[in-house]
């Protein structure tokens, strides 16, 4: 008989088109705790019909197969209700910023190494309890590429939102000294619709704040209004989202 999986543990399928490969995964799976081995697929359309009868809480997939490749997969699960965790598993290192634009939950490089696994499957069950806590599929963290890498940072972290062209600019840090700011490949009336209307608000066509950082509202004249920061920092409003504004603040 076998045993029973840990109540914590993710019903995972491993999903790669090299045989040797999917073997191998295996084999580091049996040795994870937080792992249940749901079932394994070999390219990308028997993937999507395995997570379609599985229901799994993770895939560990793969980036280059033919026809339907990873990021494929990953892009028709996101128009999924429920979609399981994406941790990517590849041989190939410039895929990672389209990985992370997809919300996988990481990016692991082969050969894998149970260590490395370990981590990345750590950060889909904790992603997993703050989707829980939240009760909704609110954004909680970015990944984004800076000089040589690829850095993680939550949402808590990001004091402001502005448009760039086909871009956005996340500031952090602004109440310390050394502020940083970092461009992502995304609009900012796609990344409105994935943020907590509870904690950020869009306030100008190219600009959405953190709703603790405001410290207040104040008409210039001739129906034009500011957001005041609480570092003194004035942020148009656009005339679009004046009411919404006003409504913020009990008007």
């Amino acid at each position: 008989m076998l045993d029973s999986p840990s109540p914590k543990a993710l019903r995972t399928l491993i999903v790669d088109d090299e045989p040797l490969a999917l073997e191998r995964m295996e084999l580091i799976c049996r040795d994870l705790a937080m792992i249940e081995v749901a079932g394994t697929a070999q390219d990308g359309a028997a993937a999507l019909q395995a997570i379609g009868e599985l229901a799994p809480d993770l895939v560990l997939l793969d980036m280059t197969m033919p026809e339907l490749d990873g990021l494929a997969v990953a892009r028709a699960l996101t128009r999924q209700d429920d979609a399981p965790a994406v941790i990517f598993v590849t041989a190939h290192d410039n895929f990672a910023v389209e990985a992370f634009d997809l919300e996988a939950v990481d990016y692991v490089l082969k050969p894998v190494t149970p260590e490395r696994l370990e981590r990345a499957v750590a950060r889909a069950i904790a992603r997993r309890g703050e989707r829980a806590g939240a009760g909704g599929d609110w954004l909680s963290e970015f990944w984004v590429p800076y000089r040589s890498e690829l850095l993680r940072i939550s949402v808590e972290d990001v004091d402001r939102i502005d448009a760039e062209r086909d871009y956005v600019r996340l500031h952090v840090g602004q109440r310390e000294a050394a502020s940083r700011s970092y461009l992502l490949l995304q609009t900012v009336s796609g990344l409105e619709a994935r943020l907590d209307p509870e904690r950020f608000i869009r306030l100008h066509r190219s600009t959405i704040l953190r709703r603790d950082r405001i410290r207040g509202l104040r008409h210039d004249g001739l129906g034009v209004w500011s957001a005041e920061l609480d570092d003194g920092v004035l942020v148009r409003i656009g005339r679009t989202y004046l009411s919404k504004a006003k409504a913020m603040a009990g008007r």
